[in-house]
């Protein structure tokens, strides 16, 4: 079984922003083999899907809380699957990659980001897999944390739409070929 979850802030007012991109990812993935999100287990604050991606049970789940709290949904959820870590892939945001660009990440630290700090505390490992999708830097001196709650704009969309279906590729391949996927991650640049 793999558990993979999309970070996202799960207020109405925070869809289709920077921060909520990994939640789109997993979203599209369920999207692809025609499921829909369901509450998820009692007292563990995640809406679910369940499929089967080449004959492995999957769960895409995407927490009820907001991002930087995503830890104790999370490893409710690695709980209540009877996942180990390495059966983990977590996908969010990162301003740090570039604009359009993906990255596979395992055994890492934060890196800054503080929705993946709290999970990596609740779980009280780093052995899970990261999928960081690129926003890019904040224009000249604005704060990170506004920039990553703003919505992408117009002419940034289609490619983001891109790199979506890109990214939900990746995470079909996580499950079946996690080397596969983190190649696929590193030859995604934008506009392709």
């Amino acid at each position: 079984m793999k558990v993979i979850v999309g970070l996202r802030n799960p207020e109405r007012r925070f869809d289709g922003t920077r921060h909520n991109v990994g939640a789109e990812v997993v979203e599209a993935v369920a999207q692809r083999y025609g499921r829909s999100f369901r509450r998820g287990p009692r007292r563990v604050a995640v809406s679910v899907s369940h499929t089967t991606i080449e004959e492995v049970e999957v769960v895409l789940a995407l927490p009820k809380v907001s991002m930087n709290i995503s830890g104790p949904p999370v490893a409710g959820a690695v709980r209540y699957y009877r996942a180990d870590p390495g059966d983990l892939l977590v996908v969010h945001d990162d301003i740090d990659l570039p604009f359009g660009r993906l990255r596979v990440h395992t055994g890492r630290g934060a890196g800054g980001h503080n929705g993946v700090r709290s999970i990596v505390e609740q779980i009280g490992s780093r052995d899970f897999t990261r999928l960081k999708v690129g926003v890019g830097r904040p224009p000249g001196r604005m704060d990170p944390a506004a920039f990553v709650l703003q919505r992408f704009d117009r002419d940034e969309r289609p490619e983001i739409d891109r790199l979506v279906e890109d990214a939900a590729d990746v995470v079909e391949a996580f499950v079946t070929d996690p080397e596969r996927a983190v190649q696929m991650a590193g030859e995604r640049r934008p506009d392709q």
